[in-house]
């Protein structure tokens, strides 16, 4: 990834898009690559421009947000995607972590924290708004049979005690180097559990883990 974080915009709102590359245009460091209209076209807009990062919407009227996200995770060096909506419900919260997505963010974030959460996510950092890190902790607090929670917690049994350890911080949100000095491990150290985790559980991201992490909570 270079020095300037390119971003390719997804929203079939046109006034979306021109607000959303007016504003990111405002952050140094960040460049608008690209802003196309439907789902339909992302494949050919990340042949083309090659962004590090998509901000993606959810409903469009072609191809949907969470299905494109789902194509673009399955390339060989795909971008980070951020879902960037209006909609926060749970069940759009799971479908975009497991769609492989590193972000969820509301239009009604603030333009600096959306700069933020795009340097971040480039960077190899998870990013959700507060309002999904609330309501990923309490989403299905069910009791009795739940396969999904079964899952995740067989998943997580998988791994050693240091490798756990590393997964409930990385679904806290914690940054590499803030997992480091909770654990007095070093930044490549925390770099490595995350690489074996990743590997041991068949996760694409790091957004992944916290998503099993919070099924196992259930």
């Amino acid at each position: 990834m270079s020095a300037t974080v390119r971003v390719l915009l997804v929203d079939d709102d046109a006034l979306v898009r021109a607000g959303l590359t007016m504003m990111l245009g405002a952050f140094d460091g960040i460049e608008v690559v690209a802003a196309v209209s439907d789902g339909a076209e992302v494949a050919a807009a990340v042949n083309t421009h090659r962004p590090d990062v998509v901000l993606m919407d959810i409903r469009m009227p072609g191809i949907d947000g969470l299905t494109a996200t789902e194509a673009l995770r399955a390339r060989r060096e795909p971008p980070e995607v951020i879902v960037l909506t209006t909609f926060d419900t749970s069940d759009h919260v799971q479908r975009a972590m497991a769609a492989g997505a590193s972000g969820f963010l509301l239009k009604h974030t603030a333009p600096q924290e959306i700069a933020q959460a795009v340097r971040r996510v480039a960077a190899g950092e998870p990013m959700l708004s507060p309002e999904v890190t609330r309501r990923l902790m309490t989403m299905v607090a069910g009791s009795g049979a739940d396969p999904e929670r079964d899952r995740a917690r067989a998943a997580l049994g998988r791994l050693s005690p240091g490798e756990r350890e590393v997964a409930q911080l990385v679904a806290r949100g914690r940054t590499n180097q803030e997992i480091g000095t909770a654990l007095a491990m070093s930044t490549a150290t925390v770099k490595a559990y995350v690489s074996r985790i990743l590997t041991k559980l068949g996760l694409a991201n790091r957004t992944q883990i916290a998503l099993v992490v919070h099924d196992a909570r259930r």
